[in-house]
């Protein structure tokens, strides 16, 4: 235990604390994401075709947001943003739990997008800044780790919650972004200092305005990256957006089982995430991410022959799996291709696409759902497989092409050779801290 406690004592602090957050995300979503279509139907009398335009709502203020703050962190520091960020997240859930009517909860959910529009990216960021390049895949696996332990706690205390009332898991989502942000102020140190030489006299001379703050538009590999990686998520979000409805309506699962079915999903990426990651080091780009295409059709297979509850287990296990594949490879690709001085900003673009894909595929799934139950899962064969072919070229070639910052000054000459997949493992540097 000493050995073990030295060895965390030694890690960069801002990582540590962006990893906190991620928890404290990750049971903000757990506990509110499979209980709000439930909500929803049962106690708001919405219409299951437009449950899906209010997670439209939430993923549309992020929308509206990321264009025009998406690259704050670049300018005042990561951590105002991050403490901001999270107690506006935070409070906007609690705000749900008071609020009536479509047109306040829509009203809501698009002020808190906003604030959640800066949120993971700024973490992903400071991450970066306080760590190797070739240490970033395995901390971002970690990052996916610390989200899928909240994601474990959020659904198991939410289906306790939802025995009394579907409405308070809203209470237990905001109280535990609020203690994040209360945390990051009382902890967290500015990271933005923390970049190589030269960063800021390459800050200085970045351009002001839009263009800027989505180099997507200017980035033509960011910006074909980002679409497959759009298309790819889309269907991959059904299985969360769609199954509590499924299994509803199929009398399999009551909201409390709901919970627990995607406890269960979260459990298996702390357990396995950096194991696959590790497997992961050896495998090309297009490997994983056909890999996780062809998991992910599985899933779909066995949801379309039964909403059976061993199906429903199987289903969000292959869907975790494809997850835990590409998860960590499309942070990794972004920030490769960003300049240092730019992280954030090519992160916040990066989370346009996580929006659209929030947006899109909850809409679209549950308007699917209300034309025929196993349509979401017919339709989405075909584009996962187109997807995952494209998001696995897209990443290779981001793998081969760093930006300015990262291939002449952040890589060894190891890790800077574009055909080793080496390059995207952990370096001396995590030698130290494992």
């Amino acid at each position: 235990m000493t050995t073990i406690s030295s060895s965390w004592l030694g890690l960069p602090r801002p990582a540590l604390l962006g990893l906190f957050l991620f928890f404290c995300a990750g049971f903000a979503d757990g506990a509110l994401v499979p209980f709000f279509p439930l909500w929803a139907s049962s106690e708001a009398d919405i219409p299951i075709g437009a449950i899906g335009l209010l997670f439209g709502c939430y993923a549309g203020g992020e929308l509206i947001a990321a264009p025009l703050i998406g690259g704050i962190a670049d300018r005042v520091g990561r951590r105002p943003v991050l403490i901001l960020s999270s107690l506006g997240v935070g409070c906007g859930f609690l705000a749900l739990f008071f609020i009536h009517g479509v047109a306040a909860t829509a009203i809501v959910l698009i002020l808190t997008g906003m604030c959640e529009s800066v949120l993971h990216p700024t973490i992903l960021t400071a991450i970066a800044d306080v760590t190797e390049p070739s240490a970033h895949p395995r901390w971002f696996g970690m990052a996916r780790v610390s989200s899928s332990a909240g994601q474990i706690l959020g659904p198991a205390c939410g289906a306790l919650l939802a025995l009394l009332s579907l409405s308070t898991v809203f209470l237990a989502a905001g109280g535990m972004l609020i203690l994040g942000g209360v945390v990051m102020l009382a902890a967290l140190g500015e990271t933005i200092g923390s970049g190589r030489a030269g960063d800021r006299q390459e800050e200085e001379e970045e351009e002001e305005g839009l263009s800027a703050l989505l180099p997507a538009l200017r980035d033509g590999r960011l910006a074909k990256l980002l679409l497959w990686v759009v298309l790819f998520e889309i269907s991959g979000n059904w299985i969360e957006a769609v199954i509590p409805l499924y299994a509803r309506d199929a009398g399999t699962l009551s909201p409390s089982g709901v919970g627990a079915l995607f406890a269960y999903a979260a459990a298996l990426t702390v357990g396995l995430q950096m194991l696959v990651s590790r497997f992961a080091e050896a495998r090309s780009a297009l490997w994983l991410t056909a890999g996780a295409g062809l998991s992910t059709i599985a899933a779909f297979v066995l949801l379309m022959a039964s909403p059976a509850t061993l199906s429903l287990i199987a289903a969000v296990s292959l869907c975790s799996m494809a997850q835990m594949l590409v998860g960590p490879l499309v942070p990794t690709a972004v920030n490769a291709l960003a300049p240092a001085a730019r992280r954030a900003s090519y992160m916040a673009a990066s989370s346009v696409a996580v929006d659209l894909k929030d947006s899109l595929g909850p809409s679209i799934g549950t308007a699917l759902y209300a034309l025929a139950p196993r349509l979401p899962w017919a339709a989405g064969i075909p584009l996962v497989a187109i997807a995952s072919v494209g998001l696995g070229v897209a990443i290779g070639r981001a793998r081969q092409v760093f930006g300015p910052a990262t291939s002449e000054a952040c890589f060894d000459a190891e890790a800077a050779r574009p055909e080793t997949p080496a390059a995207w493992s952990a370096g001396p540097a995590m030698e130290e801290y494992s």
